[in-house]
Order: C-alpha cells, then structure tokens, then sequence
C-alpha cells in the first residue's frame, strides 16, 4: 500500500514526460514497421505501453536483424 501512496508524490511534469515520450516512442515505431512491413499495430502498441524495451528490441530485430546462423 505504501508503494501506492508514493506514486502520488511523483511530479505531474514528470508523468507528462513520460505520456509524451512514450506517444513518440509509439508513433515512430508503428511507422517505420509499416513502411517494412513488419507487423505496424503489435510495434505501436508496444511501444505506448512500455519504454524503452520495444525501442531497443525493434532494433535489434528489424533495423539489425537476426543474426543468421551457417553463415548463409
């Protein structure tokens, strides 16, 4: 319960951030997985609800790509 309370004294300038952050973090996600085809919807809305995971595993598997094992 006590977690609870503390929530409350997090400044409201810092929650904004963070919505607005998160907003960005979403919208650029969703359109770059669009324009490569890589599943638009599930990438945006990731990526509203969580920061930075879905940034930096969107990197790691659609900008960078898997690597390919055998060396093919």
């Amino acid at each position: 319960m006590e977690e609870l309370e503390k929530l409350g004294d997090v400044p409201v300038w810092l929650l904004v951030l963070i919505g607005v952050v998160a907003l960005c973090q979403s919208t650029w996600l969703f359109v770059d997985a669009k324009r490569r085809s890589r599943f638009p919807w599930f990438w945006g809305l990731w990526g509203l609800i969580q920061i930075p995971m879905p940034f930096i595993i969107y990197w790691i598997v659609v900008r960078k790509g898997w690597p390919r094992r055998g060396g093919k």
